[in-house]
């Protein structure tokens, strides 16, 4: 049960600070300006700022934080999303020969795109970041991960999609690769529906106003061998995490082979619903795909990570449609 306090200072708070947000960072939500210092979120995900009070730092636009009923993360069980055979989906990220810039938001470090697309049917988004969560946000099937990863895109029309990924830590056994000839290590959910084997409706998630794409009838997941043990590109970008521990400081990443990143999460399908940004405001109506595959990353660098990031993730929410779970809590004071 909610302590009342907090549960009156989520409902009623009278003080309306700025919160920037991670997950939207990049995109109209929160617009990048050529040259601006790097923001430091005012939220948190632990006490009086951490999700549960998120409402309270700006009332008049995270209030969905509180009331959706489409809110994300949620746990990724057979009936709360649709398949995505990979042949569905169109992505493209050109490598950073340059690097890319990688900052501390405070709340996430978060590499800015350098170029990238994604294409669902009549949908063209442009990547405008990704950024990381330590443990999972998302579940799979119950199970959190060592990490997550939030490729963020957008339409010209300010629609958003996420990809996000599960990263896992390295068991130690075959060299680090994402070779596309490695075996398969697929999420339990994915093992649970055998996606390697049977054929698969095809079912891109409805948008909030309707359906959109996807191709009716049943469709082969392709046998496609998926990445190896740990992603040399999660690894190199992390090798500069110690450089930016402060918040509101930037680094440049080493070269970024971003091919092979999308040549490893092609190789499974994706899990698609229809939720929200994980942080503030909150927005629903955001086009989620989980990749069945996950990458991984050495327990080394793990350790590295987490001692900038520490925690932030939100917790699970309801089933998409379900009631949201702070007003369950409140109903029950």
């Amino acid at each position: 049960m909610l302590p009342r306090l907090c549960l009156h200072s989520l409902f009623l708070a009278a003080f309306a600070g700025h919160a920037l947000a991670s997950c939207s960072y990049g995109t109209h939500l929160h617009p990048r300006a050529e040259g601006e210092e790097v923001p430091v979120n005012t939220f948190a995900y632990t006490g009086i700022n951490g999700p549960m009070n998120w409402v309270a730092l700006a009332p008049e636009t995270n209030s969905i934080c509180a009331t959706g009923m489409r809110q994300s993360p949620i746990n990724m069980v057979d009936g709360v999303f649709h398949m995505v055979p990979s042949s569905d989906i169109k992505l493209e990220i050109p490598d950073f020969t340059e690097g890319a810039e990688f900052e501390n938001l405070g709340t996430t470090v978060e590499v800015v795109a350098k170029g990238g697309s994604l294409q669902l049917s009549e949908a063209n988004y442009t990547l405008r970041q990704f950024h990381f969560h330590l443990p999972s946000e998302h579940l799979d099937n119950g199970t959190s991960i060592a990490m997550e990863m939030h490729m963020v895109f957008e339409t010209a029309e300010k629609d958003i999609a996420v990809i996000g990924v599960f990263i896992d830590l390295d068991n130690g056994g075959s060299p680090a690769t994402e070779d596309p000839i490695a075996t398969p290590t697929p999420t339990a959910a994915a093992k649970r529906r055998g996606f390697h084997l049977r054929r698969q409706e095809s079912s891109i998630a409805p948008s909030p106003t309707g359906s959109f794409g996807g191709v009716q009838g049943f469709l082969t997941v392709p046998m496609i061998k998926a990445p190896g043990i740990t992603s040399p590109v999660l690894e190199t970008v992390f090798s500069k995490v110690g450089e930016i521990k402060t918040p509101g400081t930037r680094t440049s990443t080493p070269p970024l082979a971003m091919g092979s990143v999308v040549q490893a999460i092609m190789g499974g399908s994706f899990q698609s619903y229809s939720g929200s940004l994980t942080t503030p405001p909150c927005k629903e109506g955001v086009r989620w795909f989980v990749a069945t595959q996950k990458l991984q990353i050495s327990t080394a660098t793990f350790e590295s990570v987490r001692s900038v990031i520490g925690f932030n993730a939100r917790y699970p929410q309801n089933t998409p449609g379900q009631p949201n779970m702070l007003q369950l809590a409140r109903a029950q004071v």
